[in-house]
């Protein structure tokens, strides 16, 4: 994984409550971030930012329980475009858009809804409600490349607020050991990392699943989105991935591909046969 140059955001949590209202600055970086429960719409929808052009994400449940839904979308200004989801979108349970007062304009923020669309849908870590791919409008060779460095910055600030639907799963560097999982005919290999455990393309997972499960339906709701997304396939007799794929925690990641409850620290192991357990044991010894 490339390493990151490091920067600082400051949260404003503006009414005070952590769960309500929140601008996001990056230092050095002339956008803005607003976070807020679609609850709180009819009260913050008059602040001047609703005012300006942007691009905006909605948030919610999925209908079938099988994790989170997305929307990307523009407005300019964002506040029609947001009135009319609050009246017509029922999935969406928060938002977040950004702006940059005077700097983005119709075309700026169709480049970036376009963009982000193409990520949400090659990360596949959450379900697209776009029912067709934006265009991409016609741009300067220099608007393209100072809109790239401003959807870098955003995708930066967007998983500090608990979004990760673009990040795809990158491959590990030689620092990260891997690890393996076994049984009930799935064959899986592994990486623990900061952004957490990623299972490798072409690991198989079990295609049934044990009636345990059902004591833990989120085991069962993420392999019902990976199906879905295309992230695991049925092939013959076993469910592959398709491509990396990020869980927030080894178990996650180990009771996907057994189809049953799992202890990740235990159940993935190195290629001596040691567990993640005890190799992250071994790593504080001395």
């Amino acid at each position: 994984m490339s390493k990151q140059a490091p920067f600082t955001i400051k949260i404003f949590v503006a009414d005070g409550d952590p769960d309500g209202l929140r601008v996001v600055d990056r230092i050095n970086w002339s956008g803005k971030a607003l976070m807020f429960p679609r609850a709180l719409y009819p009260q913050v929808r008059s602040r001047d930012e609703f005012k300006q052009t942007g691009v905006y994400l909605l948030l919610g449940p999925s209908s079938d329980g099988s994790g989170e839904t997305l929307y990307v979308g523009e407005g300019d200004p964002v506040k029609p475009r947001l009135e009319d989801h609050y009246v017509k979108k029922d999935f969406w349970t928060r938002a977040v858009f950004f702006v940059a007062p005077g700097q983005l304009n119709k075309a700026h923020v169709q480049f970036l809804e376009s963009r982000l669309v193409d990520l949400a849908g090659a990360a596949k870590r959450m379900t697209l409600d776009n029912g067709n791919k934006p265009t991409e409008p016609t741009l300067s060779e220099a608007d393209r490349a100072d809109l790239e460095v401003f959807l870098h910055n955003m995708l930066g600030v967007l998983p500090v607020l608990g979004v990760q639907a673009f990040e795809q799963s990158a491959v590990p560097g030689p620092s990260y050991p891997m690890f393996f999982c076994k049984g009930r005919g799935a064959s899986a290999s592994g990486n623990d990392t900061p952004h957490g455990f990623i299972v490798k393309a072409g690991s198989q997972a079990a295609e049934d699943e044990t009636p345990s499960l059902k004591g833990f339906p989120i085991v069962g709701r993420t392999r019902l989105e990976l199906l879905k997304n295309g992230v695991m396939i049925s092939d013959g007799g076993t469910f592959r991935f398709t491509q990396n794929y990020t869980f927030n925690s080894p178990s996650l990641a180990s009771a996907v591909v057994l189809g049953r409850s799992s202890n990740g620290r235990v159940d993935w192991k190195d290629a001596t046969g040691r567990t993640l357990k005890e190799y992250q044991q071994s790593q504080t010894e001395g």
